[in-house]
């Protein structure tokens, strides 16, 4: 969704808390054509509680740690959703404001914060003014994949620019656009079972379609269980590395590394995601 950690993301949803290979289910589900579909992300997140359970992975902590090493002053978690980055690096001392344009998500934020001092901005990131200069941004979850066209894109980085200090760095994530990630096979796929709310045990499925034009694969995840069955649809763009190499260059970011994941690994043709540290151009 536009300003927030986006959704099967923060953007976990199809990757990052993934134990397998997911499985092909042959069965079609009747469903609206993308284009009868509203693609501003928002009912992805209409449920902030269950996007906590399917959605409490922390692996960014330590790669943003590293990186707050010695640095003080604000940082800013943009697309910050239920607060998963923003209460933890809170809880360590360092002062954070989170910004999401979802209120929802954001009072569930605030309600898991527990009194801690962190300023929680409901704003579209797109054009959000913080009146402050920040050492370091971050947007994880696959967020970026939330900004559909290059307009959106070129918004939220003009954005981020406007809030790095002269030596800040702005570090975020998306899916590499690999074929086996765009190409799924038509239909239903299995992806996992959950364990709900009220203790029901919930199975997960997506059904997945690519525009090569526009580079948007839209998902819809099905969520069954014996209380209720539910579909919801988001909506993400891929940019592809040269093409990312170029945008980044265009809004006066300066790529200082790309990694494979947030562990720091090697980005190779296999990897399956891309997390790009950046600075200001001419910056320190």
């Amino acid at each position: 969704m536009i300003g927030k950690a986006g959704g099967l993301p923060r953007l976990f949803l199809f990757k990052n808390e993934m134990s397998g290979r997911r499985t092909h289910v042959p069965l079609q589900l009747r469903k609206k054509r993308s284009s009868d579909v509203k693609m501003d992300n928002f009912e992805e997140y209409e449920d902030p509680v269950l996007y906590d359970i399917e959605n409490s992975w922390t692996g960014e902590l330590h790669l943003l740690l590293e990186l707050l090493e010695g640095k003080r002053g604000p940082v800013i978690d943009l697309a910050c959703g239920t607060g998963r980055l923003a209460i933890p690096l809170a809880e360590k001392g360092f002062e954070v404001t989170g910004v999401d344009i979802h209120k929802g998500m954001l009072g569930r934020a605030a309600e898991k914060a527990k009194g801690l001092p962190i300023k929680w901005i409901c704003g579209d990131v797109r054009s959000v003014d913080l009146d402050l200069k920040s050492g370091l941004v971050y947007m994880s979850g696959n967020s970026f994949q939330h900004f559909l066209t290059n307009q959106d894109q070129n918004r939220l980085l003009e954005a981020v620019v406007n809030h790095l200090d002269k030596s800040g760095l702005f570090i975020f994530d998306t899916r590499f656009p690999s074929a086996e990630e765009l190409l799924q096979p038509e239909g239903e796929e299995y992806w996992k079972t959950i364990t709900g709310k009220s203790g029901e045990q919930i199975k997960v499925s997506t059904i997945s379609k690519y525009d090569k034009l526009t580079q948007i694969q839209h998902y819809q995840t099905i969520r069954r269980s014996d209380l209720e069955e539910t579909v919801k649809n988001i909506f993400l763009r891929y940019t592809y590395p040269q093409e990312m190499e170029r945008l980044l260059e265009s809004c006066r970011l300066e790529i200082v590394q790309v990694y494979g994941g947030w562990d720091k690994r090697a980005l190779t043709a296999r990897s399956e995601s891309l997390v790009y540290v950046c600075k200001l151009a001419g910056g320190a």
